[in-house]
């Protein structure tokens, strides 16, 4: 459920701009439903904060979350890797490809950080913080420890995976944290929304709307 307050994000605070990439827009390999009505709230919102932080989901090529890497199984069955249950995926954001590209739409030239992510060939990696074996850091949470950052505010693509398992890990490192649900969306398999939404209230993540982002 949305939490009715009013925010006027300071020195302390920092939007988690997630995978708002081409392959996560219509027409993209792996576009999510209605994904780029995130744009413009994204946009407006990146106005009132002084610190953005982009994720970039970066995967080489033949990556284990593909399907095509697993000949008996189609996009969005599941598998075993080492790590536990692995959703598979159409291929998607491969290095350096024009669908791995942070869409042009997004107008946010202050961002002062793209973390990119999923690079390692075996491990998927949906969080900016950590990767699916949840052993494996980014660095994310030492860089915004260090640099004063108190409260994160997650948004992107998409809101059932790599959004919801950013703001999960943004709790656990610590972080007050806030999921702005209009400027993000999901794919929804499988019961994944549902599932992601339980998540996040059992862990504390405040559930807003981008009006309640107010500026000076």
């Amino acid at each position: 459920m949305t939490e009715r307050i009013t925010i006027k994000p300071g020195e302390h605070d920092v939007l988690i701009v997630v995978d708002v990439q081409v392959d996560f827009l219509p027409g993209g390999a792996l576009a999510v439903p209605d994904g780029d009505a995130v744009i413009g709230p994204v946009n407006r919102l990146a106005k009132h904060f002084r610190h953005v932080v982009l994720t970039q989901d970066w995967h080489p090529e033949g990556h284990a979350s593909f399907a095509s890497s697993h000949p008996a199984k189609q996009p969005f069955e599941t598998t075993e890797l080492h790590y536990g249950s692995q959703v598979l995926w159409p291929d998607h954001c491969v290095q350096g490809t024009p669908g791995a590209e942070i869409s042009r739409d997004l107008a946010i030239p202050h961002a002062q950080l793209v973390i990119r992510k999923g690079y390692n060939a075996g491990i998927d990696s949906y969080s900016g913080f950590k990767e699916a074996d949840r052993l494996t850091s980014t660095g994310l949470a030492g860089y915004l420890k260090e640099r004063g950052f108190r409260r994160v505010f997650c948004v992107g693509l998409a809101l059932d995976f790599c959004v919801a398992w950013t703001a999960l890990d943004a709790v656990e490192a610590g972080f007050e944290t806030f999921l702005i649900e209009d400027a993000s969306r999901a794919i929804d398999t499988n019961g994944s929304l549902e599932n992601a939404r339980q998540d996040l209230k059992s862990a504390g993540v405040h559930t807003i709307r981008s009006e309640q982002i107010v500026g000076a």
